[in-house]
């Protein structure tokens, strides 16, 4: 066999393409696994969103290769989504870039801005792609730890003890996967000024904003964001889009045109079809958010009676798709998830896999349905 890169070397295989094989192979075992563990979304997209793709198909340009760029109104779709929800004010034209999901846009951003040896702040917990890409671009990752006691926030003063002198990048995530824990301004403002300090570029990642949230910000913004921070958006969880892959990129001009000069080099556009779709679902009502969380409320009320059953504590203030919960004490996250699989049929996510500060942690996906996250229950 050829030799794989070395840089494949500084990583190992995601832990859900692991874990969901070993999932899949107890379900062909016959074992009725409930599977609470990804964050897939389970509902419907908009029935007008799907009806936008379809008939957009008879369009003259539908099947053509796609502009790097996206279609004008797909990014004037982004933009008045952002004036209208945020009260941030992008140009549609420079300062916005669609992307086949964020998890892309990870990797653009990293290819566009990193060298070899370049250091980046992660946090911990955090999304593992965060760390992953960090390492495929021979950077260096560099962990700051996030705690219940601090509500999940950065801390400043643990960051300003450090050497920063060869970070470049510093990724942020809120509201926080896995934690659903919102930010404030008061942080956003925080974050601005630390990376104008010390010429470190600010990413926020923000899928999660409208899912059991009242208050979506972005960190956008704060006045002078745009100097130093991107944010990174998708309709994946908002819309139950996941499987379309349709995410953002918001920044200013400059930023923006280093990204697409590694974009335009690895793909060719969205496809038409997904972008009409896109559009129509960044020009739904606030109706659609209330409706959604609705069934949510509902999901989420029950998978704290399940959490209650593991003697597990949540905070029923979190935002987003998930709930995350902590364990006794003296408990590892694994064994325990481990332990409801194979003697419960339930795959819960343990916490480790965010990083150390997630021991003692379990994680609940809400894309499951009432009914079954009754059966959970009724199985502890």
């Amino acid at each position: 066999m050829i030799k794989p890169a070395k840089r494949l070397e500084t990583v190992k295989e995601y832990y859900f393409s692991k874990k969901l094989r070993e999932v899949r192979g107890l379900v062909a075992a016959g074992k009725p696994i409930i599977n609470m563990g990804i964050g897939s979304p389970d509902l419907r997209p908009p029935a007008t969103v799907i009806e936008a793709i379809s008939t957009s198909l008879g369009d003259a340009s539908a099947h053509k290769y796609q502009s790097y760029q996206g279609l004008p109104e797909l990014r004037t779709a982004i933009a008045t989504f952002y004036k209208n929800k945020f009260s941030v004010v992008a140009n549609s034209e420079t300062e916005i870039l669609p992307l086949m999901g964020s998890k892309e846009g990870i990797m653009h951003i990293s290819m566009a801005f990193l060298n070899e040896g370049d250091q980046v702040l992660i946090p911990n917990p955090g999304y593992p792609t965060y760390t992953s890409v960090t390492k495929l671009v021979g950077a260096e990752p560099l962990f700051y730890n996030l705690d219940a006691v601090n509500n999940w926030q950065p801390n400043f003063k643990e960051l300003e003890a450090q050497d920063l002198s060869a970070v470049k990048i510093m990724w942020v995530n809120y509201p926080h996967m896995p934690t659903g824990t919102n930010a404030t301004l008061e942080t956003f403002k925080k974050l601005i000024a630390f990376g104008k300090k010390h010429n470190i570029l600010i990413i926020n990642d923000n899928p999660y904003s409208f899912i059991l949230n009242n208050n979506p910000i972005s960190i956008l913004q704060v006045n002078g964001a745009k100097d130093i921070a991107l944010e990174l958006n998708s309709l994946s969880k908002t819309f139950n889009m996941a499987g379309w892959r349709v995410g953002m990129v918001l920044g200013n001009e400059d930023y923006i045109t280093e990204i697409l000069k590694v974009k335009s080099n690895m793909d060719s556009g969205m496809f038409y079809g997904i972008q009409k779709g896109a559009i129509q679902a960044l020009h739904l009502s606030d109706a659609w958010f209330v409706e959604q969380n609705k069934i949510y409320e509902a999901r989420r009320a029950l998978v704290w009676q399940l959490a209650d059953k593991l003697d597990a504590v949540y905070d029923k203030n979190a935002t987003g798709l998930f709930v995350w919960a902590k364990i006794p004490e003296g408990k590892k996250s694994e064994a325990v998830t481990d332990a409801i699989l194979y003697d419960n049929d339930i795959f819960i996510t343990p916490g480790t896999i965010f990083g150390s500060q997630g021991e003692g942690y379990i994680r609940f996906s809400l894309c499951v349905t009432e009914a079954v996250i009754k059966e959970a229950i009724s199985r502890l």
